[in-house]
């Protein structure tokens, strides 16, 4: 198998290739293949390419993954690595996720040069975010605020911030931790205080629903934890129908006794309103549990809520 080269498809920024690496280590270590075994392949999205207006404004979920999928579809990539809040529940066609690395961190990170966390900011400060969820349920606790949009890579934002663009933003605690980057000035935001984005921190690998080689290869390395986890959290995002013009927040948390935490928020987008709950019970009724959280906040919120 060493002389087998399989070609790994991804965006083009450091994060992804980060994550495109260590899919790659994972499988020559899994394996015993060689690095010259693998190519990344690098492919350019939609979200990618339109920078300057926001991710609500150009598309729902797909933004960062269509153009890859087209690639694993035709063949020119043989798997996808993608970061999974960025997933669609659905995939196309002939594609299939059922391989997930073990979850990073899934908090969010508070990132300021002047300040220590949200609590700190004065009222009207300034507040860069490219995520409709960190903008609700900022305005949520902080109406006071103003918040701009706010996109790039995390040097990109840490010069906007240097230029007085917005006092402070927020990045993914598992993309800090990926990249190592330890000269970024944050604070790590509690999810009792912000709960993430559905499925944040973790890494899925998609591939051809008959592609059989591919799968046993992936079978190796899948996180067995991390992909119960996404199998309430995913059954939630689907039964609210999310995307990217919905503020959804949800986690779900193990604890190693075979039962599972879940919990949940929907917001409006002005973050004027949020409804959260959470429920628990058995990790195999993962599902289950994400479908009866979206229909109990679907409940508190009314008819039409999501459709604002």
């Amino acid at each position: 198998m060493s002389d087998i080269l399989l070609k790994i498809g991804t965006r083009g920024s450091p994060l992804a290739i980060a994550q495109a690496n260590e899919t790659r280590d994972r499988l020559m270590a899994a394996h015993g293949l060689p690095e010259e075994a693998f190519e990344v392949v690098v492919i350019k999205t939609t979200g990618d390419r339109v920078l300057d207006r926001p991710l609500s404004e150009i598309g729902g979920k797909g933004l960062f993954t269509r153009e890859i999928e087209m690639a694993l579809t035709e063949g020119a990539i043989d798997i996808a690595v993608h970061s999974m809040k960025d997933m669609p529940v659905l995939q196309p066609d002939g594609l299939t996720l059922d391989c997930y690395l073990p979850r990073e961190d899934p908090r969010d990170a508070f990132v300021s040069l002047r300040y220590g966390g949200i609590a700190d900011l004065p009222e009207g400060t300034v507040v860069g975010t490219s995520s409709l969820r960190r903008k609700s349920q900022l305005l949520w606790r902080r109406p006071d605020l103003k918040v701009v949009e706010f996109r790039g890579n995390v040097q990109t934002r840490l010069k906007k911030l240097a230029d007085g663009v917005a006092e402070a933003t927020f990045l993914a605690m598992a993309g800090l931790n990926r990249l190592r980057a330890v000269d970024v000035p944050h604070g790590v935001i509690d999810t009792g205080d912000i709960l993430p984005a559905v499925a944040q921190g973790a890494i899925g690998i998609e591939r051809r629903l008959d592609d059989t080689r591919i799968a046993d290869m992936l079978a190796a390395i899948h996180d067995v934890p991390t992909g119960e986890r996404l199998a309430a959290e995913r059954a939630y995002l689907a039964r609210l129908d999310g995307s990217c013009q919905t503020p959804i927040a949800g986690l779900a948390e193990l604890d190693g006794a075979g039962r599972m935490r879940l919990r949940g928020e929907i917001l409006a987008p002005d973050g004027s309103k949020c409804f959260a709950g959470e429920t628990a019970g058995q990790v195999s009724d993962g599902a289950r549990l994400g479908e009866q959280l979206a229909d109990e906040l679907l409940s508190q919120a009314g008819p039409g809520f999501l459709a604002v």
